[in-house]
Order: structure tokens, then sequence, then C-alpha cells
């Protein structure tokens, strides 16, 4: 059973995927860094010099300067200052996946590389391929 558990971590999808989960944890942690220190800031200034962190509602109707002074005090809070620094993130990392995604796609798919429908039994066949494995159909060139 060792050995099994040995072999499924080798392979080459699972070491894969740990390398994908180290990277983007680590790209998490730019990411955010990035919205709070260099993002944030220039926009909280624009805004009449509102700091996103001390953005937050009290529960207890209470009056506190700072979201630190109201966890201090044992308050409970809606953070929406933080949730919004949330959502700049993950718009962030979406997109930055989604160009990564799209860019792969295109070195990966070339156009008219993929496997294309037969006309006549509709079963996926090679693009290159002249005539169908299935139903042995003669193919119009491509």
């Amino acid at each position: 059973m060792l050995k099994d558990f040995r072999a499924f971590l080798m392979r080459g999808n699972v070491v894969d995927l740990a390398v994908a989960v180290v990277i983007g944890a680590a790209f998490g942690t730019i990411v955010t860094s990035f919205v709070k220190d260099l993002l944030m800031p220039p926009i909280g200034l624009a805004l009449g010099g509102v700091n996103f962190e001390d953005l937050f509602v009290t529960l207890s109707g209470g009056s506190y300067p700072s979201l630190a002074a109201a966890k201090a005090a044992g308050a409970p809070t809606l953070n929406y200052g933080i949730f919004i620094n949330t959502i700049i993130n993950f718009v962030i990392i979406a997109f930055a996946v989604f160009l990564l995604v799209r860019q792969m796609n295109r070195w990966i798919l070339k156009p008219g590389a993929g496997p294309k429908e037969c006309p006549f039994c509709a079963s996926m066949i090679p693009f290159k391929a002249k005539r169908c494995p299935q139903c042995t159909s003669q193919l119009a060139a491509a």
C-alpha cells in the first residue's frame, strides 16, 4: 500500500498540482500586498483620505475610531472595507488566471490542430485525417 501511495504521489499530475498550489499561494500573497499596499492607498486618497481597512459597521451600536479599536473593545463588526479589498484581490487573481489560460490555449491548441467531426458518422477524428477510421468515409481535404 505504501508503494502504491508513493507511485500516486510521484505521478506527473499530482506533482504539477502541488507546484501549482505553492505558486498560487505565493501569487495570492503578492496580489494581496499589491491591493493593500499599492492600489488601495491612492484610491482611498482620491476618495477623500478613506482607509479601506477601517471601513466597518459596529453591530453593538458603539462608535470607534478604527477597526483595531473596535476589535480591542470586543465589539462585533461588519468589515466591509476588508471585504472590498478581498473582492479586488479575487478579481485581479481571476483576471491573471484568465490571461494565463488564454495564452496557454493559444500555444497548445493551434487553429486546425484539434479534432474535427466526421460529417457522415459524427465521430471525432484527427484534423488531418483523409478517411474516417470509424465509418471509412472519404473526407474532403482540409
